[in-house]
This record gives structure tokens, C-alpha cells and sequence, in this order.
């Protein structure tokens, strides 16, 4: 759907790819992220620019690699230029020592460094500079996440006009959390800069309006029927909700190949066609993976009867391994697997299998065709697309999906799935118990329902919700997001798990 008259302006803390020195010749790679893929559809229908980090490399040598790189690509490339004391305290120093923790409610690892926050301020003018150099008045400018929370400010400071829009990946915090911020008035000022603000979750949203009236009394708040309106410094924002997603169909398509097939065949045969129980994360302290392992040994406990005839499968990618905290999370999560496999091993029987590297397309689809649950246990998520990217897999529609209510994914999927508190162990250890029991005929009908969220409001709708909202001339725009949830309104299955015979337990 053609939306913009003119380009569309996609800016984030790094471009889709990255400039490396190898032999000491730059080159392009791919850089981590699932940004490009999820914006992938709507660049088909805008032309446009992708400005961002492209690596450690000067601004003069860029620039013929990322001409390059753009070829045969709707869009252009334009970098920042920044240097590696920026990098260190604006996106390892501001960005994930103070604004990550913080925002996924866990200040004590917070360290608010006061340079960090200088180098942030200077980093997000480098970005509105940059922003405003490449735009004109037909053309919409849509910034990423946490690391550009100021540069909607800085836009205006320099007297761009153009329409901005900001979207935030990640959660909003309430304001007693936030509050710890000594930068938070700062913060709403340059997120009230934008014209458009979209959250996550409902959630998220309120969190954000709460700090607002508390922190800046001079803004006023306008409710609309689904979204609301801020005034602040002359200026109105549009503040909504817009649940991000996955490409279902190209999922879906993946999952039901051949190839696909006979590997998650393959991997069901090599686990003994267990009840396979999958895990699948970047190794980080939000994800709950230590909490995860507890609740899976208490279920071995509770449950022996489900020993050698459940294996959990647990998928965690290396993120951020020169961080002394993500070194240890990984040094208590391989000691916990350890210790489990070394309590409950027996003859032909493994609890846990763990693997600790990245895996291709192919290999985590087959993945998540072969399992029979899905785990995921976040104690703060955004918004977690391994929920949905697991439902798009699940061909058979045979899968359970147990969700923390902490991962913004839980509001949309909480009719098929099993939602949880990722705190509460023991539940998590029932909820599993629960799946494994649960008759064929519910989960079929549980997965059918979850499918048909993802694949209605699927990443398309998602980014085509925010423009339109963004494009809106009044700031009215109609409800598109978070539609395919409202629609099964009431469809919620019993909390109380259905008595299955022995026989039936294990299908």
C-alpha cells in the first residue's frame, strides 16, 4: 500500500550492514539484527534512505561500499560517523548500562554515569544533524528504539520540519521506575519531539502518559478513542500502540519445506520422539533463562513419571560476550544445566540439551517444528517475537505455547496460550506439567487461534498501521493494531487443566 508521497527516512543506531576491517581492507557484512527484515516489506512499496552506524570506519571509505551495498535495494544507505569512545559510551555506556536495565525494571544494574549521558546527547545530535541534511518535506523520518530518544528534539532544534515518527522496541517503564532517571525530564522532552510515538503494549503506552503528567506538568493529554494526544512546547504528539510481528506467510512457507520437515523428523527420532521442550534466546539477563532451568527440575521432581520422556531443548544465542554481566549469566545458566543433567541423567536419557551458538533459518525452523511446547519465560520483554515465530512454524498445530504475562507478546496470545509469572517456579513447572497432558484436540485448537493472531496482524499490518497513524493529517487514524487479538475476544480456554488418562499424557 503506497502511503508517502515522498521517501521514507528509516533511521537507527546501525544500517543493516556493517563496515569491518579484515586484512586491513574494509568490508561489507550483514550486521545482527532483526530490524531489516521486519521493515523488509514495506521497503517494496517507499523508496528511501537507511541512515545509521556502518561500523569502525572513516566517513570517506563508507561511502563507495555502502553505494554497493544499496544495489538493487529500494532504498539508500547514508552513516554516521562515529568514534570508538562514542560507541563505547553512547550505545555500550548509555544504551545498555543504564537505559536497558532501567526500562526492563532492573535498576540495581543500572551504573548512571554522568558521561554517558554527555555522549548521548552529543551522539543523538549527530543523528537529527545527519536526519535533517537528508530530508525534505515530502518525506517521513521513522527512528528506532532507546538510542535515539532525544534526536526527535534535536529535529525541531534545527528547524527541520518533516513529519517524525519514533517506535520503541522495547518496554516502557512505570514512573516510579523511571523516575530513577536523573535525565528523565530530558528524555520526555526529546520523545515529545516526535509527531508520533508507538509502544509496544497498551502497557507500555500508559507507562509512558503516567511519567508524562508526573514528570512534565506543563503537557496536557488529549484521550482519543484509540490512541491519545500530547501538547507540549507548541507542539502535539500522537502517542499509540502498535505490537510489532513477524512475516507469517514467509515462516509459515519455510517451515512447511521438505527440508524443513525431514530435519525437525530427524531431530525428533534422535531425541526418541520425547516430548521436546524448547527454549530459544540471546543469552541475556531479561530473558529469565536461569529461572527457566529451576522451573524444569522442579517439574523433574514433582512429575518422575515425565523422566525419559521429556527433553528440554534449550537454544541460547551468544549477545554482548565481552560484558562482564552476560559473562556470568552464562557461567550460572551452564552451571545450572550442569547440575540438572548430572542430577536427573540416566541410561539413553539427557534432560537438557543446551546449545550455545547461532543457528541458520533452516536449523531453529526445524527446531520449532519439532517441539511440542514452547518455552518462554521473560521476566521483561518488549515484545518477543519467538512466541510468534514459533506459532507460524507450529504446521501440525499440535504446539503449546507458555508465555511470561511480562512479554508484551502475552497481551495478543493470552486466548491460545498458557501465560505465566516467570517468578513463580512452581507455576512455570505446572504450566509445563499441564501442556504435556493437555489432549490433542485443545492444543489443536489453542494453536489454531494463535496462529490466526500472528498471521492476521502480521509485521505488514504492523508497519503499515504506524504509517498510516504517522501520516494522519488531524492525528486521527482508524484502530488498526493489536486488532487480531480483539477479535477472539472471549475465546478463552478453561485455567483449570483437563483430567487426561495416563494413556493419554504423552501424545
Amino acid at each position: 500500500m503506497k502511503l508517502l508521497e515522498g521517501r521514507l527516512i528509516n533511521v537507527s543506531n546501525r544500517l543493516p550492514v556493517e563496515i569491518k576491517n579484515r586484512g586491513g581492507k574494509p568490508r561489507l557484512t550483514a550486521s545482527a539484527g532483526g530490524l531489516a527484515s521486519a521493515l523488509d516489506s514495506i521497503w517494496r512499496h517507499h523508496h528511501g534512505l537507511w541512515i545509521g552506524w556502518a561500523g569502525p570506519v572513516e566517513a570517506e571509505a563508507a561511502i563507495p561500499l555502502l553505494q554497493k551495498a544499496a544495489r538493487g535495494r529500494p532504498y539508500g544507505f547514508r552513516a554516521v560517523p562515529l568514534s570508538s569512545q562514542e560507541i563505547s559510551k553512547f550505545y555500550a555506556g548509555f544504551a545498555n548500562e543504564i537505559i536497558w536495565p532501567l526500562f526492563h525494571d532492573m535498576p540495581s544494574r543500572c551504573n548512571f554515569d554522568p558521561e554517558y549521558w554527555e555522549v548521548y546527547q552529543r551522539v543523538n545530535r549527530k543523528f537529527a544533524q545527519a536526519t535533517a541534511d537528508s530530508v525534505n518535506g515530502k518525506d517521513f523520518i521513522w527512528a528506532h528504539d532507546y538510542h535515539l530518544m532525544l534526536m526527535g528534539h534535536y529535529l525541531r532544534e534545527t528547524g527541520c520540519t518533516t513529519r517524525a515518527g519514533f517506535f520503541l522496541h522495547i518496554p516502557f517503564p512505570a514512573p516510579d521506575m523511571f523516575e530513577k532517571l536523573p535525565w528523565r525530564k530530558n528524555i520526555l522532552r526529546g520523545l515529545l519531539g516526535y509527531h508520533l510515538l508507538g509502544f509496544q503494549t497498551d502497557r507500555d503506552r500508559f507507562n509512558f502518559l503516567s511519567c508524562v503528567e508526573r514528570i512534565l506538568p506543563a503537557a496536557s493529554s488529549e484521550r482519543e478513542q484509540s490512541h491519545n494526544i500530547v501538547a507540549y512546547e507548541n507542539h502535539r504528539t500522537t502517542v499509540a500502540t502498535f505490537p510489532i510481528s513477524i512475516a507469517f506467510d514467509e515462516f509459515a512457507g519455510h517451515a512447511a519445506s521438505h527440508d524443513v520437515e525431514a530435519a525437525a523428523n530427524q531431530l525428533r527420532r534422535e531425541l526418541s520422539n520425547n516430548f521436546m521442550v524448547l527454549g530459544v534466546d540471546r543469552m541475556d539477563y531479561t530473558k529469565g533463562i536461569p529461572e527457566r532451568l529451576k522451573a524444569f527440575r522442579i517439574l523433574l521432581h514433582r512429575y518422575p513419571e515425565l523422566r525419559h520422556r521429556v527433553t528440554f531443548v534449550l537454544v541460547v544465542v551468544p549477545s554482548r560476550e565481552d560484558i562482564k554481566e552476560y559473562k556470568a549469566l552464562r557461567r550460572e545458566v551452564e552451571l545450572l544445566v550442569s547440575q540438572i543433567n548430572g542430577e536427573f541423567t540416566d541410561a539413553g536419557w539427557v534432560p537438557i540439551h543446551y546449545i550455545h551458538r547461532n543457528l541458520s533459518r533452516k536449523q531453529l525452523l526445524s527446531y520449532y517444528r519439532a517441539a511440542d511446547i514452547g518455552l518462554i519465560t521473560s521476566l521483561k520483554d518488549g515484545m518477543n517475537l519467538v512466541a510468534k515465530e514459533f506459532c507460524a512454524a507450529q504446521i501440525d498445530e499440535q504446539g503449546v505455547v507458555i508465555i511470561s504475562e511480562f512479554a508484551g507478546a502475552a497481551a495478543e496470545l493470552r486466548h491460545g496460550a498458557l501465560v505465566v509469572n516467570p517468578n513463580d517456579l512452581a507455576g512455570v513447572a505446572e504450566a509445563i506439567h499441564r501442556a504435556c497432558v493437555m489432549p490433542v484436540e485443545e492444543k489443536r485448537a489453542r494453536m489454531k487461534l494463535l496462529r490466526d493472531v500472528v498471521r492476521t496482524y502480521n509485521v505488514q499490518g504492523w508497519a503499515e498501521s504506524f504509517l498510516e497513524a504517522a501520516l494522519s493529517p488531524d492525528g486521527h487514524f482508524r484502530r488498526s493494531s493489536g486488532a487480531a487479538a480483539a477479535s477472539i475476544e472471549g475465546s478463552d480456554f478453561p485455567l483449570v487443566a483437563s483430567s487426561a488418562t495416563e494413556d493419554q499424557r504423552i501424545a
